[in-house]
């Protein structure tokens, strides 16, 4: 009977020696999981050189469309309006008189072309 008791703590010593190499090798890949994310999120960060090309090209872009505004205003300053018309869109639309010389102005002076853009 003692030789069975023996054989059974023995047999238990190797279970926990066996449970604790199982949970090592769990805790391991856990580990190295860890350090595949770690190391996906190091090769995916923005370097700041990247940061400054991108503000560089936004910038360089808004440049561009305030160049593109002034230009469309110098043209449309240059369209010669009558005041008579400006004054029947603001009376008959009822808008304000800058958004009746500007819808004029967009459409060359012409009154019915401005009156059919006000109403679509």
């Amino acid at each position: 009977m003692a030789n069975m008791e023996d054989e059974t703590q023995v047999e238990a010593g190797e279970e926990t020696a066996e449970t604790k190499e199982i949970k090592s090798k769990k805790h391991d890949s856990g580990a190295r999981d860890l350090e595949k994310v770690t190391d996906y999120v190091e090769e995916t960060e923005i370097s700041a050189q990247s940061i400054g090309d991108a503000m560089k090209a936004m910038s360089d872009r808004k440049t561009k469309e305030r160049a593109l505004k002034q230009e469309r205003e110098r043209e449309l300053a240059k369209v010669k309006i009558n005041k008579d018309d400006v004054d029947l869109i603001v009376k008959e639309m009822e808008i304000q008189r800058h958004m009746a010389e500007r819808t004029l102005r967009e459409h060359k002076g012409d009154v019915v072309e401005a009156l059919i853009a006000l109403t679509n």
